[in-house]
């Protein structure tokens, strides 16, 4: 089997929100074609148009080649070593950033194929089952133009996802610091405020997570709205620092009172040591496309494991995703959820239409994908409405 050819398209949905603090407004989705006629399907949360970029870029030397130029003609089975091949090959221009994102939609596409030309679902050619089905959560962001619909608008959501059948969900509270998309800005005294009408409104037994998007720059500054929410009972508290605060997460590991969890913007294992080796962050959450793929996720979830770390990952974008996602956690034993938006619980076009889903929550649970590859299809009136490069 050869890879014959890639296709690239970027999507993004009609009257795009620029100020808003999400990504599931826009997507690239490759298709990797073989001689075979079997075609994998891949995507990653970063700009579309970079994405396609690093992916189409003929090189110049042997330090910078393109992506797609390095597959052309290869057997798309032997994912590890086309990884390789594409990180060596890309070194130069790439290592982390958006070229590791692009890699990533192709390494999903490439595990596509691999599974579909086996008859096998993804998680069976990645090692042994670690569980009978997976734990979703879901992430809840609210809206509102003041304090006091903001706080409601996140109850009311929690309160859906539970009466839905979720047994855990992510709260977005993020009232100030650099990615506050609310309009407001409220004292970090407010934050508690939210988080414990939350709690009360879900009960004792909800698994609660909170997300403060980079909210603080100082350990310091965290910990003083952190010690507050001790007796809350929350999960992780998901990126309270910069991204690049290595000391500072540190700091919040050993003195916050609940686990920390970072890694959505990390790039393969070698950002992931950082994080985890000098951030000692308790939750690693690689993004598979993100990280690379499948091929460097599973990587990242073996490390963790060497160092007794949860993996939850990180999936915000479409049903392509999180199929990827659900395999690698199918064989992950310290993986006990996955980021999960069912489209009733979202406002994105994108979640809603593209993808044409076999996964579906049933008891608060996903049942471990059936069909071969990652198990899904696109829907290509959906893609050809969404598709603007």
């Amino acid at each position: 089997m050869r890879i014959t050819d890639i296709e690239c398209h970027v999507l993004l949905v009609p009257d795009v929100r620029k100020d808003a603090t999400s990504s599931a407004q826009d997507d690239i989705v490759v298709f990797v074609h073989t001689d075979e006629g079997i075609t994998g399907i891949g995507e990653t949360d970063v700009n579309p148009w970079i994405a396609k970029a690093c992916i189409e870029a003929a090189g110049t030397h042997t330090m910078g080649l393109g992506l797609k130029e390095m597959l052309l003609g290869e057997d798309p089975r032997d994912t590890d070593r086309l990884w390789e091949k594409l990180y060596t090959g890309s070194a130069m221009n790439g290592r982390r950033g958006a070229v590791i994102c692009a890699m990533g939609a192709l390494d999903m596409a490439l595990w596509d194929i691999r599974g579909k030309a086996a008859g096998k679902p993804c998680w069976q050619l990645l090692g042994p089952k670690a569980k009978e089905h997976i734990v979703p959560y879901a992430s809840l962001q609210p809206s509102g133009t003041s304090f006091e619909e903001y706080r409601d608008s996140l109850v009311e959501w929690a309160v859906r996802a539970r009466d839905l059948g979720f047994q855990a969900g992510k709260m977005e509270v993020t009232l100030s610091g650099p990615y506050n998309h609310s309009g407001l800005n409220e004292p970090d005294e407010r934050m508690t405020e939210v988080v414990a009408a939350c709690r009360r409104a879900v009960g004792p037994d909800f698994i609660m997570m909170v997300d403060v998007q980079y909210t603080w720059t100082d350990a310091d500054v965290a910990l003083r709205t952190l010690r507050d929410w001790a007796d809350l009972n929350v999960y992780f508290v998901e990126t309270p620092l910069q991204m690049d605060n290595l000391a500072g997460y540190a700091k919040l590991h050993h003195e916050a009172p609940m686990p920390i969890a970072a890694g959505e913007w990390q790039n393969t294992r070698f950002e992931f040591a950082d994080l985890m080796d000098v951030g000692l962050v308790d939750v690693a959450q690689p993004d598979v496309g993100r990280v690379g793929g499948l091929t460097e996720a599973m990587r990242v979830c073996a490390m963790a494991a060497d160092r007794k770390r949860r993996i939850v990952p990180h999936c915000w974008k479409t049903g392509i995703g999180i199929a990827a996602s659900v395999h690698m956690a199918a064989v992950t034993p310290h993986c006990p959820f996955v980021e999960y938006l069912p489209p009733p619980l979202c406002d994105s076009l994108l979640r809603q239409d593209l993808v044409i889903e076999e996964l579906q929550l049933v008891n608060g649970v996903l049942p471990l994908p059936k069909k071969p590859g990652l198990g899904i299809e696109i829907d290509q009136t959906a893609l050809r409405r969404f598709k603007v490069g």
